[in-house]
């Protein structure tokens, strides 16, 4: 097994803050604070040891609440790509564009102005290090959403956390290390490199989503405790987290920078396994408590009380407008803002808010929270909870209050005919943007287009989520195409990522676009198989692979949106080749 670790405790040391600190109730007159804000993905609300997990360790993160304030009752959405719109826009998920997680459906509208915007217009240098999920291309990409720097990836997953392979502004890099390291050094060297100006520092650590991998040291504590694989797996992702939050809280310390950064820590859903949840119904997914209910710790020494706990609820979509009056910004662009500003629970000024209504939707499913209740909506119809006596939602107590249940679902109603009144479609993926010649069209965002028998083509895993690819194209009347807006009309170079056994060697096909062609042949075979991968637990993802990579040629372009397809023409064996994507380069 793969052991790149290397201890993180040693970082630690006694530089994090005393929460001993003098408080200040109006100290936000401070001009320009710094931002932290870490955010860690399926790592559920039990997923902290001061959140009553006896079996996990987690100190640092555990300090960070002490230091400053905890959330009682902080929700986001059942999954990735939803909650970091409405994180990153202060708007429910719908409003951005976002409806899924796979297939440009996570794509956020670059309409939208992203935190990272608002705060980069008043001089703040901004970075963004690990997982976006918000759209994988320009502009939609994180360069093109506000973000100086970007190290990560784009995708929903990513599939080997050793010595990975990185996107950096656009160019991919390799690694060396175990990912959570790796995007924490980064993080550090961007704080390092923006002493002079206030910084912008977002980090959406992948850790702990599957593929089920971790360093040696960490998972073998865990399986000593007598864990199963999986939830030993989780619990060493997170310990790894909490060592590498501890490194850059202690290079905050060394730089002086503690009492002016405001560090925010959360998480994008509930646990993407079966273990400790504080007894909540639902993991992540669900539109339950469990499935929603995240932890939220926010420090900022001289301001926020250490200790402090805020009772009530609150959700992502307030983080943007909180953030802006905590650093004295008033304008958040054109767009209305859904969220509510916290700032007066976490200085002091206010113990209460005004009771609201929260409302999320996932795949079918919808819910409203209050202070007092859930109301949830599934195939069986709604039911009603109240989350002060059943905090485990075991009873249903509609026909009790029916009153009540009435009031949510009529509210409920009205709040998803509001957020879902502009076209919900994918947008198409642009080729040729001024500021990005290149675009790299994957084979998971491609539609199939199946034969009469609705079969003759597939993605390799049913769902066709991040990193898949298009195979099983048994039939030369099935056929895989993209969305595309063409942004300069031009030539565009056409490059095809693809596997092929020897017996497909001759098979031709030809990319169609706008009018104009240009046919292909496969005169090499390759099949390789996939790389290693160090998982603990069978993975539901894909594998990686090598692909081979070839020119077919040049496609000229009109201006506008058009159907760029891949048709075949000649199969020699008994399926064309496996496509990873295709590429667009403007001449």
């Amino acid at each position: 097994m793969i052991d790149n670790h290397v201890s993180r405790r040693a970082f630690l040391g006694t530089a994090l803050m005393s929460a001993a600190a003098s408080i200040q109730p109006h100290a936000a007159t401070r001009m320009n604070p710094n931002v932290l804000l870490i955010m860690t993905d399926d790592q559920g609300w039990g997923d902290v040891h001061s959140h009553g997990n006896p079996l996990i360790d987690t100190p640092v993160m555990d300090r960070l609440a002490e230091q400053g304030a905890r959330f009682d009752r902080f929700f986001v959405s059942p999954v990735c790509a939803p909650t970091r719109a409405s994180l990153l826009s202060g708007r429910y998920y719908l409003r951005t564009g976002v409806t899924g997680v796979t297939r440009n459906r996570e794509t956020m509208d670059s309409s939208e102005t992203t935190l990272a915007e608002a705060l980069r217009k008043e001089g703040y240098a901004t970075g963004c290090f690990g997982k976006w999920h918000n759209g994988a291309h320009f502009p939609q990409h994180p360069n093109g959403q506000g973000f100086d720097q970007f190290i990560g990836f784009c995708t929903g997953h990513f599939n080997n956390y050793f010595d990975p392979v990185l996107e950096r502004n656009g160019e991919l890099v390799k690694q060396k290390g175990f990912i959570s390291d790796v995007l924490t050094d980064y993080a550090i060297e961007f704080i390092e490199t923006n002493q002079s100006q206030p910084f912008f520092c977002y980090v959406p650590y992948n850790a702990p989503h599957a593929p089920w991998q971790a360093p040696d040291a960490y998972f073998n504590k865990y399986k000593a405790k007598g864990l199963d694989d999986t939830t030993a797996c989780a619990y060493a992702m997170c310990e790894n987290l909490d060592d590498n939050i501890g490194r850059i809280l202690t290079r905050l310390e060394e730089l002086n920078f503690s009492k002016n950064t405001i560090v925010l820590f959360l998480t994008d859903n509930g646990p993407n396994s079966d273990r400790y949840n504080g007894g909540m119904r639902g993991r992540k997914g669900s539109v339950d408590e469990g499935g929603m209910r995240v932890p939220l710790f926010v420090r900022w020494p001289g301001v926020i009380e250490p200790g402090r706990v805020v009772h009530p609820i609150a959700s992502h979509i307030d983080i943007y407008p909180t953030i802006l009056d905590l650093c004295g910004i008033i304008s958040n662009g054109s767009s209305v803002l859904d969220g509510e500003n916290l700032s007066p629970v976490l200085r002091g000024d206010a113990n209460e808010l005004p009771d609201r209504k929260i409302f999320q939707y996932w795949a079918g499913r919808g819910a409203v929270r209050t202070q007092r209740w859930r109301a949830v909506h599934d195939a069986k119809g709604w039911r009603l909870h109240d989350m002060i006596a059943d905090p485990g939602q075991r009873e249903d107590v509609s026909d009790e209050y029916p009153e009540v249940l009435g009031e949510l679902s009529m509210a409920y109603h009205a709040w998803f005919a509001d957020v879902t009144a502009r076209d919900l479609s994918p947008d198409p993926i642009d080729a040729g943007h001024p500021e990005h010649d290149e675009v790299h069209l994957p084979g998971h965002e491609a539609f199939l287009i199946h034969n009469e028998r609705e079969e003759g083509i597939s993605y390799m895993l049913k769902q066709g989520w991040a990193n898949d690819w298009i195979t099983n194209w048994t039939d030369r009347e099935a056929y895989p195409y993209w969305d595309v807006n063409v942004v300069r009309e031009g030539d565009y170079s056409v490059r095809l990522y693809y596997a092929a056994p020897k017996s497909c060697i001759g098979s031709e096909f030809r990319v169609e676009a706008g009018g104009d062609s240009i046919k292909g042949v496969i005169e090499e075979a390759h099949d390789p198989d996939h790389l290693p991968s160090p998982d603990r637990v069978p993975r539901t993802e894909v594998y990686e692979k090598v692909w081979k990579e070839i020119s077919v040629g040049r496609l000229h372009l009109k201006e506008g949106r058009l159907n760029l397809s891949i048709k075949a023409l000649k199969m020699t064996g008994d399926q064309m080749m496996e496509v990873k994507g295709i590429s667009l380069k403007r001449l």
